[in-house]
């Protein structure tokens, strides 16, 4: 049999996929990353009216198109408060492919990557596709990325670090205090901040904040996507923002990877970006309900759960046995160690569900509780 590459061999399927399929068909899944709220329907709309006129039959820019782009200039404008230029905008397939090439664009063989452990599992994978080594530095109590511990993981040999606000799979919000530590290392390091802000929305207490309003340099690449604020998982529509140089190298990582995203999906994105935010809002109000209703259920049940202050996570702290316990009664949820080593003992649950499926679940996790304890 043919050899096959270091790097493939390092990366594993993930197991999150084997939680779902372990539960059975008829399972309540609060295992899932995905809102269940339709995409707004004049997304849909403007990616039916592109089909139908034919301006999605042929490709588009690397890039992505120059309206899309200044869509996602405006925006920055008007929610982060920094100004990215359309040039300096890549379109990507989904947030995934844009962390994809912001590490291998920036990544040699050898050089160390520096993410939140328990944090988004493709952080560790993409590091190794890129011939990189991983360094996951443990979070703080409050399940929040510290940048004093950040600042000692790096070394002479780090290319980048990683940083995640909203997180999943914590739900926890960085301070305007942490971004603005997290440029100053960037910056005085000289070291890529890579600021993952997919979720950067769907926040509840505070604010989200990003790193590229504090940097004084280019050290500072933001990935975002539709996929959570607009509720567009399936698109497969996100982007890369960062200076001129990077985002000349993370292009040359797309073109011959992906050529350019799909042209309906940046048509629909476009028009997402651009349009009414009015159910995005309502959105993030049921996401805040349903997460009180599942810290008081959890906090009944007497486990330890850090207040997730965004995204539609909570992760409790668990008692030995806990997962398999409400697995097995019919509940998908993840382990801890599926996110990093220092996941070990806790579970992350997604609210991302209907109110009413997620009170069920809650009585059966109290029930699982009740009988591991």
């Amino acid at each position: 049999m043919t050899d096959f590459s270091e790097r493939v061999e390092q990366v594993s399927i993930s197991g999150i996929r084997e939680v779902f399929e372990a539960a059975g068909e008829d399972a309540i899944n609060l295992g899932l990353g995905q809102p269940d709220f339709p995409t707004p329907e004049h997304a849909r709309r403007a990616a039916i009216e592109a089909i139908e006129a034919g301006k999605a039959d042929a490709y588009t820019s690397n890039k992505g198109t120059l309206e899309l782009r200044e869509a996602i200039s405006a925006k920055h404008e008007r929610d982060n408060g920094f100004s990215v230029p359309p040039e300096n905008l890549i379109a990507t397939s989904g947030g995934s492919e844009a962390l994809h090439i912001a590490l291998e664009a920036h990544v040699d063989p050898g050089e160390e990557v520096v993410y939140p452990d328990p944090g988004f599992v493709s952080y560790e994978a993409l590091t190794h596709l890129a011939g990189g080594t991983p360094k996951p530095v443990a979070l703080r109590e409050d399940l929040t990325l510290d940048p004093g511990a950040v600042e000692n993981a790096i070394t002479d040999d780090t290319a980048a670090f990683v940083v995640n606000s909203p997180a999943n799979p914590t739900g926890a919000v960085q301070s305007e205090d942490d971004m603005r530590e997290f440029a100053r290392i960037a910056d005085e390091h000289d070291v890529l901040c890579i600021s993952d802000e997919v979720y950067e929305h769907i926040v509840f207490d505070g604010e989200h904040r990003s790193p590229m309003e504090f940097a004084d340099s280019d050290n500072v690449v933001v990935v975002n996507a539709c996929s959570k604020t607009y509720s567009m998982t399936g698109w497969r529509l996100g982007w890369v923002a960062a200076s001129d140089e990077r985002i000349e190298r993370m292009l040359r990582v797309h073109q011959y990877a992906q050529a350019c995203a799909s042209a309906p999906a940046q048509y629909a994105a476009e028009a997402a970006l651009s349009g009414p935010q009015d159910q995005v809002e309502e959105m993030v109000a049921a996401f805040e309900e349903r997460r009180d209703l599942l810290l008081d259920g959890l906090s009944d049940m007497g486990l330890e759960t850090p207040t997730p202050r965004g995204a539609f996570y909570a992760m409790p702290k668990v008692p030995e046995g806990w997962v398999e316990e409400v697995i097995d009664r019919g509940v998908v949820v993840v382990p801890g160690e599926a996110f990093g080593e220092h996941g070990e003992g806790y579970a992350r649950i997604s609210y991302a569900t209907g109110t009413e499926e997620l009170k069920e679940a809650v009585e059966i996790m109290r029930e699982a509780t009740e009988a591991v304890r």
